[in-house]
This record gives C-alpha cells, sequence and structure tokens, in this order.
C-alpha cells in the first residue's frame, strides 16, 4: 500500500468545484448564484452575495465613508496612512537600555546611570523645551522653570540696558537688544503653547 506501480498516472489534488455555489444573488428579484460578496456596511463583518453583474452595481454605488463628517473622513484618512495602529512619538516608550540582553550584568553600572540621568531629566522643568528657548532662556538670564512675570521683568530690565536709546548707538547693544527681543518672543510662544 503507498506504493505505485512504475507508469501508473497519479491524479493532483481533485477538482472540488461545487456544483451549485452555496449563495444565491441578495439583489432583489435575481436567483443567479451569488458568487461576489460585498459589505453590508462600514464595519466590513457582514456581506451580501451577488452575480457578477449585481456586485459591480453595488460597488459603483456604495460609499465607505456616507453619514461621516469631513472631520471624520479627515482623521480617518490620517490614521489610515499608519494603519489605524496605536503610535507614539520616538523614544516615548522604552528606554534605549531596555532593548539588549545583559546576562552577566557587564553594563550594570553604565546602565543603572544612563537610567538615573535619564529620569532626572524628564522630571527636569527644561525638559519639556527645545534647545532654542533653553538658548532664549540663557540670553534673557532665566533659570527653570520659567514664568511668565519673570520673563516680563527679565525682558524689560535687559531690553532697558541695551536699547539703542540707552546705549548711544553702540552697534554690539544693538544686536545684543535684537537678541533680547528675539529671545523674549520665543519663550513667550513657548509659555502659551
Amino acid at each position: 500500500m503507498g506504493r505505485h506501480k512504475k507508469n501508473q498516472r497519479i491524479d493532483p489534488v481533485p477538482d472540488f468545484t461545487p456544483v451549485n455555489p452555496p449563495h444565491v444573488c441578495d439583489w432583489e428579484g435575481c436567483g443567479q448564484p451569488g458568487e461576489y460578496r460585498a459589505p453590508k456596511d462600514r464595519s466590513l463583518t457582514s456581506y451580501y452575495w451577488f452575480c457578477l453583474e449585481h456586485v459591480k452595481q453595488y460597488n459603483a454605488a456604495w460609499d465607505y465613508f456616507a453619514g461621516m463628517t469631513p472631520e471624520e473622513i479627515e482623521e480617518f484618512l490620517q490614521r489610515d496612512v499608519i494603519g489605524h495602529r496605536p503610535t507614539w512619538r520616538l523614544g516615548d516608550r522604552h528606554s534605549p537600555f531596555d532593548l539588549f540582553h545583559d546576562p552577566f550584568d557587564i553594563m550594570k553600572e553604565t546602565v543603572e546611570d544612563a537610567k538615573k540621568a535619564e529620569e532626572s531629566q524628564k522630571r527636569s522643568p527644561a525638559a519639556s523645551f527645545d534647545a532654542a528657548v533653553m538658548r532664549a532662556a540663557a540670553v534673557l538670564e532665566l533659570s527653570f522653570p520659567l514664568d511668565e512675570a519673570a520673563v516680563r521683568k527679565n525682558y524689560k530690565r535687559l531690553a532697558k540696558k541695551y536699547h539703542p536709546d540707552s546705549t548711544g548707538g553702540d552697534k554690539s547693544a544693538e544686536e545684543r537688544f535684537k537678541d533680547i527681543a528675539e529671545a523674549y518672543r520665543l519663550i513667550m510662544t513657548a509659555l502659551k503653547a
């Protein structure tokens, strides 16, 4: 058993084409075989079965976004770029040191020091600002945490000190005044965001 004679033909996989299809076309008044499925709604969980002619008509008239507002459609299209999966900012989920396995604790001290530094940076109020705001704070002689009252106070003090009318036309003071005005604008924008 299981052995075949030398010239005996072995048939490939037998053809299991059903004689009668399992569905009848769901189009009213059509009795053709329903060989093609089409979604009933946006959930894509239940389907109609149509013949070729009626599935073409159904698909031509079907609108996936029917009943959605333009804002909902725009949100759907934006999330479609990422396949509707959850996302997060780069680096927000894990420490880079969680990505490798160190069974002999060779890097233990380095990893612990790096994790402590990472945690202290996350707790630091300056961590929420970018480098440009940090430089602007240095220009206005501010320390973190920043608050609007201190920003205004230092801006007024430095603007009076370096204003062209106060310095008698000194070019370096005029450049410093421009830097102070730009730093103030940048910090106030960041604080209001």
